[in-house]
């Protein structure tokens, strides 16, 4: 029996950054390791330059992800007005950057990709050297430090995270934990299947103990350094199937 720290995440509007090339900015079906570090760290106000707090959060935590619903894509057309980096000059706030001689002002142009409606149960795992206990982390999700976001700060939280700490024999288990429905009618108003997907890090039996069925792919999303975004590679696993709480009724 392992104890798992759940929450869900329902997002009318989410952006799970991937590697970004030039003008598009693609977003994830789901949210990553970094993405999850990311809300927990803000929950607990580990800020981006605190580099001990980072490390120490990342080394105490592994991250599965249930996705009931990817939800679907939108694509925004964006622009922005950005002044050019110069030597001596720090901007603050978008404020200042907006304010800066109309010179050194530029436009980028973008693509920026979100998921609207999606739907994600998330586990979290504490690991044989963690420093930062599942009782913390409940504790900051349901009263965080910093306002949390699902990917960018044009995305906030539209639902509670309903956090606690359950016992299981499997993460699957843990995963398969039922929430109280957002809204009436939840699995006919958001389009929920009855087939789901799974991801998850360790190896291949970490999520029922079989590993039948499981593929794997290599990630970056795991955070290197906040404050430079600099993100490493990582093995993460996935498994389609069917949704232990696909009983309610449509």
């Amino acid at each position: 029996m392992t104890d798992y720290l759940v929450f869900r995440l329902y997002a009318p509007l989410a952006s799970w950054g991937e590697a970004a090339v030039g003008e598009t900015r693609p977003t994830a079906t789901h949210p990553g390791r970094g993405a999850i570090i990311g809300l927990l760290g803000a929950a607990l106000g580990i800020r981006r330059d605190d580099d001990a707090g980072q490390q120490a959060l990342g080394e105490s935590v592994r991250v599965a992800i249930k996705q009931r619903s990817p939800g679907t894509l939108l694509r925004d057309y964006h622009t922005a007005q950005v002044p050019s980096t110069q030597n001596k000059v720090t901007y603050r706030t978008r404020r200042d950057e907006l304010n800066a001689p109309r010179k050194v002002l530029n436009t980028i142009l973008s693509s920026r990709d979100y998921r609207c409606d999606g739907l994600w149960t998330v586990a979290v795992w504490a690991t044989a050297s963690a420093t930062i206990s599942l009782e913390a982390l409940e504790k900051a999700l349901e009263r965080p430090c910093f306002p949390l976001f699902l990917g960018r700060k044009s995305c906030p939280l539209a639902a509670p995270l309903a956090p606690r700490r359950v016992p299981a024999e499997t993460l699957r288990a843990a995963l398969d934990s039922d929430f109280e429905p957002i809204l009436p009618g939840e699995r006919h108003l958001l389009r929920l299947p009855d087939e789901v997907m799974y991801y998850w890090e360790g190896d291949a039996e970490c999520l029922d103990g079989e590993g039948q069925g499981a593929e794997s792919s290599e990630v970056w999303d795991q955070p290197l350094n906040r404050r430079r975004w600099q993100f490493g590679p990582r093995v993460e696993y996935r498994r389609f199937a069917r949704d232990a709480n696909a009983k309610e009724a449509r």
